[in-house]
């Protein structure tokens, strides 16, 4: 075990305020922002309250592979986050004092045989998902009265940030959202629709997951035809939408699989409180999945990436996005589409990847996943 944790409770010991800062951020094993590493999915003892978790497939992927190597990349890109402390200013609060956060390492997926490899993925996340977490629910901050699950069965669980992986992972990921709170409300940070038919993305209307009807540009077509997703409390694609369509009818698929749009240069007239409010008229207080794809942010600040587009959101701009959803019942989340070998030699989009999850981990910290009796 490295130097400076304890196991009980099984916490890294971040530095508080004005005490002793910048250790040695770049000695040890790497995991997301030096926490500690638990064998989570062979330990069924772990318990936890935010867990991060690795899943390296792309072999869903249209254009450059590599995002199979995202979960380490990110993890690397990570490790200065807790330089000094890990409080969150404009947020303030430190999520890393606040809960039990650990790296439960990656799930053993499969590079070749994709049916395989997704079926593990779902199996990992519900494994996780399932867990009692560490700290109890508690109580509301205003009323001081209990809170009770928003999850339909009734439990109480523990969120899960998984590190991609290219976008297909969402599908079994929803799968796995799906056995706990039922068709969920989805915002989603990406450049591209990811609604295709897959008649028109990858060639095949095969229903298949093994083959060509599956990948990183149809996953969210076969989520709605499941039933996975809350049609019509969704923001598809809102993390700066921008690509090129195969005609208008892509769009009218989009709208039938429920998603509502916010196209990347509505930011140069809605500003980033526009971006915010029109997600949060969207999806309410409903519970909420969050993925996000990090070509949402331009190439020029996150090159690393298998599909980039030009005319993107800056980091920052993205950030404070994210931050505007404080408030918001995140159940887990995902960031993906991170392919480390085409970044730069100073790591941008790795470190774009863990400051946007470190905005992500803030809210979570901030909001537990229950509500009021008296309003449920």
């Amino acid at each position: 075990m490295p130097l400076g944790y304890v196991k009980f409770p099984y916490q890294a010991t971040y530095p508080g305020d004005n005490e002793v800062t910048a250790d040695s951020i770049f000695s040890g094993i790497t995991t997301f922002a030096r926490l500690p590493w638990s064998q989570c999915l062979t330990d069924k003892t772990a318990d936890f309250d935010i867990a991060f978790l690795g899943a390296p497939f792309d072999t869903g992927t249209s254009y450059r592979p590599g995002a199979r190597f995202g979960p380490s990349g990110i993890r690397a890109g990570s490790r200065r986050l807790t330089l000094y402390g890990g409080y969150n200013v404009p947020l303030e609060t430190n999520p890393f004092k606040m809960l039990k956060v650990v790296d439960c390492g990656d799930i053993p997926v499969t590079p070749y045989d994709n049916a395989r490899a997704i079926q593990q993925i779902e199996d990992g996340h519900k494994e996780l998902l399932h867990r009692t977490p560490y700290s109890p629910l508690g109580n509301d901050s205003l009323t001081g009265q209990p809170l009770i699950p928003l999850s339909l069965d009734g439990k109480h669980h523990p969120r899960v940030i998984t590190l991609g992986g290219d976008h297909t992972i969402v599908l079994p990921l929803l799968r796995s959202i799906y056995s706990a709170y039922g068709a969920i409300s989805v915002i989603h940070f990406d450049s591209h629709l990811d609604t295709w038919k897959p008649s028109v993305f990858g060639g095949s209307d095969s229903k298949g997951i093994g083959g060509g009807a599956l990948n990183h540009g149809t996953y969210f077509y076969w989520a709605s035809q499941e039933g996975l997703i809350n049609n019509g409390s969704s923001i598809a694609s809102h993390g700066a939408i921008r690509t090129t369509l195969s005609g208008p009818a892509d769009y009218e698929n989009d709208d039938t699989a429920g998603f509502k749009r916010i196209e990347a240069r509505e930011i140069d007239t809605l500003g980033v409180d526009g971006i915010v409010a029109k997600i949060r008229e969207t999806v309410g207080d409903k519970p909420v999945y969050l993925s996000i794809d990090i070509d949402s942010i331009d190439p020029a600040f996150a090159p690393a990436t298998g599909t980039p587009e030009t005319g993107g959101w800056s980091t920052r701009e993205l950030r404070a996005i994210i931050r505007g959803l404080d408030g918001l019942h995140i159940v887990s989340a995902d960031i993906v589409e991170v392919a480390p070998a085409y970044d730069t030699n100073a790591e941008l989009t790795t470190m774009a990847a863990a400051d946007v999850l470190f905005e992500v981990l803030g809210i979570m910290a901030k909001t537990p996943l229950g509500k009021v009796a008296s309003k449920a």
